[in-house]
């Protein structure tokens, strides 16, 4: 599995996950699964968009900057 970093890409108004400097995954699409860094432990979501975007599952207000990997 690859880790990296939940970031928003504001030109494609979606999030991405960045594994390196000059590496990521392409853009996250709604119902696309991964695990999530939550106090120490990794649990398993999906994203999703309503009003915005969030992680069925996890309650946090900024998804910007959460650990994952896939």
């Amino acid at each position: 599995m690859k880790q990296g970093t939940l970031v928003y890409d504001h030109a494609t108004d979606r999030y991405d996950i960045r594994f390196d400097l000059d590496c990521y995954y392409g853009g996250l699409h709604c119902g696309e699964c991964f695990d999530v860094m939550i106090g120490g432990k990794w649990k398993p979501t999906r994203i999703e968009m309503a009003a915005d975007w969030y992680l069925v599952g996890i309650r946090t207000d900024d998804l910007q900057g959460l650990r994952v990997r896939m």
